[in-house]
């Protein structure tokens, strides 16, 4: 029996097709800036708990996003306890822990077997298993099976998921279209792989929202699709939960562009793509901020260290300590709180009397480590930015001036 496929007339934007000669400029840009980036945070030797921070960080923030755009309200904090076993919730919303648990399960699943060097193979097999992790031991629909195609029609709002009887034939389509020739993949890791990766990424999350192949749980399918596609592409694991986080952020928008591309566009994908880019890079700026404020750390650390090279006596090393220790807070301390700003510190000024510690900062003043602000003491840490290469940035004049 021949199952004749109505999905060209309900759903004629499942065309298995992409054609990017005509993309925007900024939409290259973008991708150019995203393979650039990746590659930055990629190679940038961290501190451990600059790279555990930004692995918490971006997790916690990835599982939110998976799982807040479905309605979960679970805020970042509480994730974050519950992936450190220490969230207790009452009865009535424990399936919310729940929801948080099954999406944990499937990204260490994948963590590990990118590790291992074994990443899982796209397929129609893995997306079900996909699903069936997302909806484990959740109260369900009678219909809803997880893992399992459903049987009958599926909407969202005024959207209309394709035929349930041809479900089965339009993933494997994907599949063999994402394996296939469109979306090559260099061996040696270089060259395009970024940028084909995070196409290749979007496209398996919108042809799945597109298809709606289950009775619930497409949308984290498919964001888990696109987690699997990045990080076994080379994408550094924080970054490949940049597109969940900035669909969640941009969720009015995000929906907007779901419907553009099949009310108006009829599946032409290049506005969503930009759309999903664009988010991207944003969210690799932040990252790069983060680790630029460690390199500046670290500069800063190194600079204080050979100002007092060769100096050892217990007030040259308790200065020492007192500018590294200080530099850890933003805001000008106190006279009064500054003996409390560390253990060590505390220790180190415990049998001396106020006037030492005036001395200490004093000295530290003529050293140009420390300077007095605001009623309070603040490192100089802005002194390592004057060793940044040169870069003229030119006077932008006010609107209307000559």
């Amino acid at each position: 029996m021949t199952l004749k496929m109505t999905y060209k007339e309900s759903h004629p934007w499942l065309t298995f097709k992409i054609d990017l000669r005509n993309a925007s400029h900024t939409f290259w840009i973008l991708a150019g800036e995203a393979k650039s980036k990746c590659e930055h945070i990629a190679s940038i030797p961290l501190k451990p708990e600059t790279e555990a921070k930004l692995h918490a960080v971006y997790l916690v923030k990835g599982v939110r996003a998976t799982v807040a755009i479905e309605g979960n309200t679970l805020s970042e904090d509480q994730i974050q306890q519950r992936i450190e076993g220490s969230l207790t919730l009452p009865p009535s919303q424990e399936y919310l822990g729940k929801e948080i648990d099954n999406i944990i399960t499937a990204i260490n699943q994948i963590g590990s077997q990118v590790q291992d060097g074994h990443p899982p193979v796209l397929s129609v097999k893995l997306i079900k298993e996909f699903n069936r992790l997302v909806l484990d031991k959740l109260e369900l629909k009678e219909d809803v099976i997880p893992g399992e195609i459903r049987k009958g029609p599926f909407g969202v709002a005024h959207y209309k998921g394709a035929p349930a009887a041809e479900c089965q034939y339009l993933l494997e389509r994907l599949c063999e279209w994402l394996n296939g020739s469109d979306f090559p993949m260099p061996d040696d890791g270089q060259e395009m792989n970024v940028i084909t990766a995070l196409i290749k990424a979007v496209l398996a999350h919108l042809y799945l929202e597109w298809i709606h192949p289950f009775g619930d749980g497409n949308g984290r399918t498919g964001r888990l699709l696109e987690f699997l596609i990045l990080v076994s592409s080379g994408v550094p694991s924080p970054a490949a939960h940049l597109l969940s986080n900035h669909y969640n952020l941009t969720r009015t928008e995000y929906y907007r562009q779901l419907d553009l591309s099949t009310s108006k566009l009829k599946g032409d994908v290049r506005p969503f793509l930009e759309y999903a880019f664009r988010g991207f890079v944003d969210g690799l700026r932040a990252q790069i901020q983060l680790i630029r404020d460690q390199q500046w750390t670290v500069a800063w650390h190194n600079y204080v260290h050979e100002q007092f090279q060769d100096r050892s006596s217990q007030s040259d090393v308790r200065r020492r300590h007192l500018v590294l220790d200080l530099s850890k807070s933003n805001q000008p301390v106190p006279l009064s709180e500054i003996v409390s700003i560390s253990p060590r510190i505390a220790a180190a000024y415990a049998r001396k009397g106020p006037r030492t510690l005036s001395r200490d900062l004093n000295a530290m003043i003529k050293k140009d480590l420390i300077q007095f602000k605001e009623n309070g003491y603040l490192t100089r840490k802005e002194k390592i930015l004057a060793f940044l290469p040169f870069r003229h940035r030119p006077i932008t004049k006010p609107k209307g001036k000559q």
